[in-house]
């Protein structure tokens, strides 16, 4: 195998792993909005310990990337689309790395 074709390979395998991470953590955003609105409304059970610490989990993992969105969004009344805007920009990024960046080392 020659030197070029690893490099090929492992570029690939980067970059592949970068995507699962962006998908993985799309995914965690997802749930979580969809956490906060059932416990928004009162639909599951805010006592239990496994929705506790599911809640709590969610929190600490989404909380670094949306707080800093939050405060240069403005204010739309309680409706927060911090999450809709890290979306956005994944998808962006996962775009820009295989359609841009991706052909430069293939």
């Amino acid at each position: 195998m020659s030197v070029n074709r690893e490099m090929e390979t492992c570029m690939l395998a980067l970059f592949q792993t970068i995507d699962l991470a962006l998908n993985l953590y799309t995914w965690v955003l997802i749930a979580s909005a969809i956490f906060s609105w059932l416990y928004a409304f009162n639909v599951i059970n805010s006592s239990n310990r496994f929705v506790n610490s599911l809640g709590t989990f969610l929190y600490n993992v989404t909380e670094p990337v949306l707080r800093p969105l939050r405060r240069i969004l403005p204010d739309l009344g309680g409706i927060d689309i911090s999450p809709i805007v890290v979306l956005l920009i994944i998808f962006f990024v996962r775009s820009f790395m295989w359609n841009s960046l991706y052909p430069l080392f293939a």
